[in-house]
């Protein structure tokens, strides 16, 4: 039910938004700026948990951690670039959000490239030589 919950402050804050923009605009950014980082703070105590299963999972199937470890801030790196960029469009810096989200792919290149390299690796010993 803590859907439920989030979707309600969402929506009043959304209604408050809408209402404070029209005299207010930067009240109406901060507003909805400190909502959406609410809300991702409410949701970080979850990543613990599913990061818990995730190692306990590729410790069982012998993953080296370095390869979860590496997935895990790949992901952690879209979700944030992809959460900086809509509030940096909210502030209607699309140009700007733009940027962000390149700067997030970019990262996320460099940190794939020795799970990328272990993938080719391991098919080149696949194949007869």
């Amino acid at each position: 039910m803590e859907i439920l919950q989030i979707v309600g402050v969402a929506l009043l804050a959304t209604i408050l938004i809408l209402v404070i923009r029209e005299q207010k605009p930067m009240f109406a950014f901060l507003l909805s700026a400190f909502v959406g980082i609410g809300i991702f703070l409410a949701m970080i105590g979850k990543i613990s948990s599913v990061v818990t299963v995730l190692e306990q999972l590729a410790d069982r199937s012998g993953i080296p951690s370095v390869y979860l470890k590496t997935m895990l801030k790949i992901i952690g790196i879209a979700y944030i670039a992809e959460f900086g960029a809509q509030i940096i469009r909210d502030a209607g810096m699309e140009s700007v959000a733009s940027k962000v989200e390149f700067a997030g792919k970019m990262l996320i290149l460099v940190m794939a490239v020795p799970i990328i390299s272990v993938i080719i690796e391991t098919v080149l010993n696949l194949l007869p030589a």
